[in-house]
């Protein structure tokens, strides 16, 4: 098996078999992702297998996919025997504290920016219970468009779709009310601007008035790309303002100067789990008493067309401009706006305090792929991984598990890796006849990016308080690359009760 996989991987790579080293991801030879695909497919031909899309993916390395060939996917990761395995830490990891992080985190309020006119909750709610799809073509003077849209996915400088979920008004802030010149307005990027006003409005969504939080241990986390605004300013221009306008890590300092907070601000760019991240942070400074309330969420606006231009290079984009998690018609991303924010509590503390708990977080987990079949490529083990550490911090078994929001952008590729990851950590242990619910918010929205993990928080509180699972929109028929009947899931391709039970 190896040696065919190490003839298969030549021919594809066009290389000499002796050069193919069986324990290096084999992506690193400049195979493409269609190309991985037909080596999968040449390998399910030779076992006899149904063809799944992610074991290349999943097992990156000849070594490992020759095991996973043979012994199913279970087999042993790649080792190198001449590699000594790496001794055990000496102490505790610093980033991890020395024990179990104990306590339940309440939200005690939320606030967003999204597509659609999505401009809180409530909004969002309607949205969702209207089953919209917010996508629509670029705003008028948001950029320059000329020469900007080519139907070829070649012509340099250019993008096959333009379409998206953008925001109205990304340009309106009242810089007074903050105290900020209009000189100082003008240089920040306008994440940073919708971040400050969406933080205010969630605090006062908690019934606290901001300026009472003056001097508290107050966290703030947020999630956030460089948005490349003013990036291609002249000397100039630079005037004192633009290095902290544009800087992302300032979007977390402005908010705790804003508001007069002491705890710790944190910006994060961990790519499209940056609010997530951010969320996590924020729960675990809360349970080990790092600060007493923390904001936590994300931001991300369209400000320059790069985004567009160089996905289409990668044939990422979706040409038809419709984001379908999870179904045969997937054809790719679709980029969107956003911005959100809840304000975290110790559960503890929030009920002493007689607040209005919105949710509670169990549990959450972090994790990385390491070495996968590209630096861009998702990991189903990584995700398995992560999957079953949430769900232990949490204290919670799979099936206890009635629905999961999904990342699901609508690609080919990475929406059954996710789906074969949910459904070996979750399909073993389902009740009979209750599989589980998937779906995924960017197929109203979009991909919100930094802002995307947040949106998912905010939709499932919403649909948690009403008891009711919103659609996820153009799922169509589920992709065949997910065994859906024996992995225990299903897509919600229509509104449903999610009615509460004891545990809930």
């Amino acid at each position: 098996m190896r040696e065919w996989l190490v003839a298969a991987v030549a021919e594809a790579a066009g290389v000499d078999p002796g050069t193919v080293d069986p324990h290096r991801p084999i992506a690193e030879l400049g195979l493409g992702s269609r190309q991985l695909v037909t080596l999968g497919a040449g390998l399910a031909e030779l076992t006899g297998r149904t063809p799944d899309a992610s074991a290349v993916f999943d097992h990156p390395t000849v070594t490992a996919l020759a095991a996973a060939a043979l012994h199913g996917p279970g087999a042993a990761p790649d080792t190198r025997p001449d590699v000594p395995a790496p001794r055990p830490p000496s102490g505790p990891v610093a980033d991890e504290p020395p024990g179990p992080v104990g306590g339940d985190i309440a939200i005690v309020s939320m606030a967003c920016r999204f597509p659609g006119g999505a401009d809180d909750p409530e909004a969002l709610w309607q949205l969702l219970a209207e089953g919209r799809d917010a996508v629509t073509d670029v705003p008028p003077g948001r950029w320059n468009t000329d020469g900007l849209h080519d139907a070829d996915p070649e012509a340099a400088g250019t993008a096959y779709s333009l379409r998206g979920g953008y925001l109205t008004g990304i340009d309106r802030f009242d810089a007074p009310f903050f105290g900020i010149s209009p000189r100082e307005a003008e240089a920040m990027d306008p994440q940073q601007r919708l971040l400050l006003q969406t933080a205010w409005e969630t605090v006062e969504r908690a019934g606290i008035v901001p300026g009472t939080l003056d001097g508290s241990a107050t966290g703030v986390y947020v999630g956030l790309y460089d948005s490349g605004y003013l990036a291609a300013a002249g000397l100039d221009r630079l005037d004192g303002h633009v290095g902290t306008g544009s800087a992302p890590s300032v979007a977390s300092g402005r908010i705790a100067y804003s508001l007069g907070l002491q705890g710790p601000a944190v910006t994060v760019d961990t790519a499209c789990s940056s609010s997530l991240v951010a969320l996590h942070l924020a729960a675990r400074a809360l349970a080990d008493g790092t600060c007493d309330l923390a904001l936590a969420g994300g931001a991300t606006l369209l400000v320059t067309p790069r985004g567009h231009v160089e996905f289409s290079r990668l044939r990422g984009l979706s040409p038809s401009g419709r984001c379908s998690p999870f179904s045969a018609d997937a054809d790719g991303v679709v980029w969107a706006e956003g911005c959100g924010l809840v304000l975290l509590k110790r559960l503890a503390d929030a009920r002493r305090d007689g607040d209005r708990v919105l949710a509670v977080i169990k549990g959450s987990a972090v994790n990385q792929d390491g070495r996968s079949q590209g630096l861009s490529a998702p990991s189903g083990p990584a995700q398995e991984r992560v999957l079953r550490a949430a769900l232990d911090t949490a204290g919670l078994r799979p099936g206890d598990l009635d629905h999961v929001e999904t990342h699901g952008t609508g690609t080919r590729l990475g929406d059954p890796i996710e789906g074969r990851a949910l459904a070996r950590v979750f399909g073993p242990d389902r009740p009979a006849g209750r599989p589980l619910a998937i779906g995924s918010l960017k197929s109203n929205l979009g991909h919100t990016q930094a802002a995307a993990g947040i949106a998912g928080v905010i939709k499932t509180v919403l649909a948690l308080r009403h008891e009711t699972l919103p659609a996820s929109l153009h799922a169509g028929t589920p992709t065949e690359h997910v065994d859906w009947a024996d992995g225990g899931l299903r897509v919600v391709a229509a509104a449903e009760p999610w009615p509460r039970d004891p545990r809930r």
